[in-house]
This record gives C-alpha cells, structure tokens and sequence, in this order.
C-alpha cells in the first residue's frame, strides 16, 4: 500500500518526510534512524537526510511502508 504526501514546495527533504510521515518524532532522530533501517528512494538505497524528493519520487521506508510524493494543489 502505497501513502502520498504532499508537499507545497519545490521538495522535502527524506529527513522532513521521516517526520511528516510520523516514523520519527523529531528531526534530531533522522541522523540515528537511517543509520538503523534501510531507506530506498525510487529503488536505490539512500541514507541521507538531506536527500531532496520531489513530486513522483517513492520512498520504501523499511518497517513504515511506501511512500509518494505529490504536489499539493495550493
């Protein structure tokens, strides 16, 4: 099952989406969670927090699921 968030900016970064997605409670603990669980972004492995995601990227998150990003319509 796939889940979309949407963003109103350009991008999100995968550290914000941790958090907007509630897998993490605080941006502090994007560093130690993608340390400790594998992250895909549109299938290739990333671990950093800073990684830009855009409209149409899908984000694998190991033990939340999967996520889309979508332009909100603002």
């Amino acid at each position: 099952m796939e889940n979309t968030i949407e963003i109103t900016k350009e991008y999100i970064t995968l550290g914000q989406l941790l958090k907007e997605a509630g897998v993490i409670d605080t941006g502090g603990m994007a560093k130690i969670f993608l340390l400790e669980y594998t992250v895909f972004v549109n299938k290739e492995q990333d671990q950093r927090r800073g990684r830009k995601l855009y409209p149409g990227d899908v984000v694998e998150i190991e033990g939340a699921g999967v996520f889309e990003i979508a332009s909100s319509s603002n």
